[in-house]
This record gives structure tokens, C-alpha cells and sequence, in this order.
């Protein structure tokens, strides 16, 4: 992977240098031209190719060092001088290596002639260039590495932002199971005594209730359809225990189901209406379900009947459904609970439409049916 890197840097740096000597031999062709120094294009782009070519080796150990020794707040005057004082190794290794690459040239012999010490010396007369390239490398180098680092922390930074959130969002999930289940159990435990067949049946429905739950338990968005597989489970149980109590209407369009939904963003809603609106009513009550597919959203209503003022609120549930849809939607979720004169409770979700790959259940519309089951047909199992 460090072999690879290093080759990618160099040959980024060729590719920019090598480019840099073509317009610089057709310069450098019409400048000798005015000294009626006539030099063929192609071998004036030899010879500066050798100039860039020694840049270009030269440069990815500059970014190098410089990403290792970056001038900081803390190192500014101590680096700031090596960097400046750099310059002089800089030009000797330069002169080295372009006299090693290829032999100098002589514009008026024009011919390539031997290597020696004295045109390895003249090769640093070009001091002026080759201090000012070297300086821009050094201050490019640390552009480059101040941008890489404030993008790598921006990333780490979105990255945990990311990991908590997600385990935040765990965390709240987590809730919601222990949540209906204390609820569940408690309304079992009253029937033990009085009526073991009907806890037996809740028991045994509690267990595939909690099957369901399982089957997605770290899926954060499921759709629709499969969320009213749970929710009919739950009113099954409730039926149970409330019996002739409790009656159900749907109004859930088959164009809605395959929409995406959070996992159980419906049983606290629903729990809250049967807890504070039909079971504390001797006469009972309703809830109806609605979904609507709207242009951009969908909006799903909990309503359910009241009887007066009764003790209790919103509770752990709804709290949790806020702080949930604030996790998966920033703003782009609401939610929303209306009490009408004690009398009518309105719970509406309104989420992002998210299409589900799934293909939606061929059913017909669940529309203002009601408890007991076999008056409505139940969502697809598989």
C-alpha cells in the first residue's frame, strides 16, 4: 500500500513537470531564436524535461518531510528556519542528480557535451529558480497537508458523530422492548387468577410478538406492512383482555405499505391510546389506524376515543419516538398529539417518503374494519 502511494505521488509529479517542460521548451526556443541561436523544439524539450524531471523526483520528498514535520503554532520559528535553510541542501542534491540524468547542453556548440566538475558547479548559477521552485513546493506541500488532515478530522469527526447516534439510537430502541412488555405481563398476571385460558393465550401471543420484534431487531427502517404485522399481534393481545372493549378501524391503503417506516414507531402510540383512552373506560372504546400517501411525505394518524380527563401523558413512549425520529430524520420528520376535549386523541406522524425494494402484499384495502380478525385480512406473514 506504501509502494503504491509512493508511485501515485510520482507520478502526479512527473505528469506536472513533464507537462511544465513542453511549454517551457517552446519559451525557451523563441528566446534563443532572438539570439539567432536556431535549437530544434523537440531537443530543447529533452533538455528542460531533465530540469523538470529533477524537480519532479525531488518533490514528493518534500511533501513528505513536510506532512512529517508540518510548521505548527508551536514549531513556526524553529520550522519556518529549517524549511528556509533547506534550501541549500536542496540545490546541491539538485545540481547532483540533473547533472547524473542527462549530460548539459551548449546552445552555441549546440550539442550535449561531457560532464564535469565545472558545469556540475554552474548548474547551481540557476540559483534564483531553483530556490523560488523549491519554496513553492514547500509552502504547496503544506497547503496540501493542512487540507488533507482538516478533511481526515472533519471525516473522524462525522464519523463519531455517526457511531453516537447510531448507539444512542440503539439505546432508544432498547427501550421500547421492556417498555410493552412490563405492560403485557402486567395484564396477564390479572387473568392468571381469574381466567388462566385467556393468560395462556396472551402468553402465547406475547411470544410471537416478540418473535416479530426479533426479526428486525437491528433494522431501523421496515415497511409499513410489516410494522401492521406487529401492531395487529398487539391489539390481538389487547383484545384479549378487553374483549368487546376494544374496536379497531383501518384506513391503510395498499400504496402505503411499502413505504419505509422506523421499526415500532407505532405500538407506543398505540399502547398510549388503549392505556389512556379505551381500557380506563368502562364502556371501552376505538382507535383507527390511517396511513396517507401524501406528494412528499407520509402520514400516518393514531385516533382513538377518550372519556374524560385521565391520569397520565405523553410518558417514556412518546418521548422516545421524538428523540427517534430526530435520530433517523434530522428535521425532516414530525410528530404531533392533539387532545380534543378529552373526548378525541390524534397522534400523527408525518415521515419522508422512502420507497421499500420489497414488493407491497396483494391485499385489499384495510379500510374501517374492525376487531375481531376475521373481519379485515391480515398483512402477509412471509
Amino acid at each position: 500500500m506504501r509502494f503504491r502511494q509512493l508511485a501515485l505521488s510520482l507520478g502526479w509529479s512527473l505528469l506536472f513537470w513533464i507537462s511544465f517542460a513542453v511549454m517551457l521548451a517552446g519559451e525557451d526556443r523563441v528566446r534563443l531564436a532572438q539570439r539567432n541561436i536556431h535549437t530544434g523544439y523537440w531537443t530543447l524539450v529533452l533538455v528542460d524535461s531533465a530540469w523538470c524531471v529533477t524537480f519532479a523526483l525531488l518533490t514528493p520528498p518534500i511533501f513528505y518531510i513536510v506532512e512529517k514535520y508540518p510548521v505548527t503554532k508551536q514549531t513556526r520559528l524553529r520550522r519556518t528556519t529549517a524549511y528556509l535553510l533547506g534550501t541549500i541542501p536542496f540545490m546541491l542534491v539538485f545540481a547532483c542528480m540533473r547533472w547524473l540524468i542527462l549530460p548539459p547542453w551548449n546552445s552555441v556548440l549546440q550539442q550535449f557535451v561531457p560532464r564535469s566538475f565545472h558545469n556540475l558547479v554552474s548548474i547551481t548559477y540557476g540559483f534564483a529558480d531553483q530556490t523560488w521552485t523549491y519554496l513553492a513546493t514547500v509552502i504547496t506541500a503544506h497547503a496540501f497537508t493542512y487540507h488533507s488532515r482538516a478533511r481526515k478530522e472533519e471525516t473522524e469527526r462525522l464519523e463519531a458523530q455517526q457511531a453516537l447516534a447510531t448507539s444512542e439510537l440503539q439505546a432508544l430502541k432498547s427501550q421500547i422492548h421492556p417498555h410493552f412488555l412490563f405492560n403485557t405481563l402486567q395484564g396477564i398476571s390479572t387473568l392468571v387468577d381469574s381466567d388462566g385460558n385467556k393468560a395462556k393465550r396472551m402468553i402465547v401471543m406475547l411470544s410471537n410478538l416478540l418473535r416479530t420484534a426479533l426479526q428486525h431487531g437491528q433494522t431501523d427502517l421496515i415497511p409499513l406492512h410489516e410494522e401492521l404485522i406487529f401492531i395487529e399481534d398487539y391489539l390481538a393481545i389487547e383484545k384479549v383482555r378487553l374483549e368487546d372493549r376494544l374496536e379497531v378501524r383501518w384506513d391503510v391503503p395498499t400504496a402505503t405499505r411499502t413505504l419505509l417506516v422506523p421499526q415500532l414507531i407505532l405500538q407506543p402510540l398505540v399502547e398510549n391510546a388503549i392505556v389512556h383512552g379505551i381500557a380506563c373506560c368502562r364502556e371501552g372504546g376505538w382507535i383507527h389506524i390511517i396511513a396517507r400517501k401524501k406528494e412528499h411525505c407520509l402520514e400516518i394518524q393514531i385516533i382513538n376515543s377518550m372519556c374524560g380527563e385521565q391520569p397520565g401523558g405523553m410518558g417514556v413512549g412518546m418521548q422516545n419516538i421524538r428523540s427517534r425520529l430526530k435520530h433517523l430524520y434530522a428535521d425532516e420528520a414530525e410528530f404531533a398529539f392533539k387532545n380534543e376535549d378529552n373526548q378525541l386523541a390524534t397522534a400523527t406522524l408525518t415521515l419522508p417518503r422512502f420507497e421499500s425494494p420489497q414488493a407491497s402484499p396483494d391485499l385489499g384495502e384495510l379500510e374501517h374494519a374492525s376487531v375481531p380478525e376475521e373481519s379485515y385480512e391480515r398483512p402477509d406473514r412471509r
